[in-house]
């Protein structure tokens, strides 16, 4: 276990049976969404455990090669390039490694939402696709699935059961709102459900995000 990635958790209640399991962002770290759970959380939930890994250090090549907290390297920022598939490929084993932990605690993959945020949400959306077992869904904030163009090649057929939450800033200077909307297309292209939401701003969340987010996850635990 020592080869896990250290982690900021929250929990809502005694024994929890849920699980979100949130990635931060590029250059921040597990303590970003935090703050989210109370504005988040609504009376009558099961009592959730909210697990917040902090990514590795690494240098980030669009940033001039500066060291700070990636789920991978930005190459450029187009579509194509935006992702570095190796370090894409790395994050979804750590990913992988904090779910199996789940498992270990009482709480299997249909307790478990893992959500993301610009590139926490590619590794969201990467993972998510590619899991044999169902997760109860993901979640996908102002971002974009690497490699898009190729989903059909490695898309499982149980992942496409997920239900999916994606929302975006119509003003995102950082991750279009194109990005977004081509990567919705290419996954309810093959299969999988997606409640895409737009929202009048730039790459952050906003409040009637969150107010729909916990509608979509009150849907989950009904």
């Amino acid at each position: 276990m020592s080869d896990l990635l250290d982690t900021v958790e929250l929990e809502t209640g005694a024994a929890p049976q849920w699980t979100v399991l949130w990635l931060h962002g590029l250059g921040a770290d597990g303590n970003d969404f935090a703050p989210i759970v109370p504005e988040l959380v609504r009376p009558g939930w099961p009592a959730l455990r909210f697990v917040f890994p902090h990514a590795p250090v690494r240098a980030v090549t669009i940033n001039n090669g500066m060291r700070m907290r990636a789920w991978y390297d930005i190459a450029g920022t187009d579509f194509a390039t935006r992702a570095d598939a190796a370090g894409v490929d790395e994050s979804i084993v750590q990913v992988e490694a904090l779910i199996t932990r789940e498992a270990a605690r009482g709480i299997d993959a249909a307790h478990i939402l893992l959500a993301g945020f610009s590139q926490g949400g590619a590794i969201t959306l990467a993972a998510g696709a590619r899991r044999s077992v169902p997760l109860a869904g993901l979640i996908a904030l102002s971002t974009y699935l690497p490699a898009a163009d190729a989903l059909a090649g490695f898309a499982h057929e149980a992942a496409r059961t997920q239900p999916i939450f994606m929302g975006h800033g119509t003003a995102d200077p950082v991750v279009l709102p194109e990005y977004g909307q081509r990567s919705a297309q290419a996954l309810t292209g093959e299969g999988f459900s997606i409640d895409w939401h737009t929202y009048p701003m730039g790459h952050s969340v906003c409040a009637e995000e969150i107010r729909d987010l916990g509608d979509w996850m009150s849907q989950r635990f009904s």
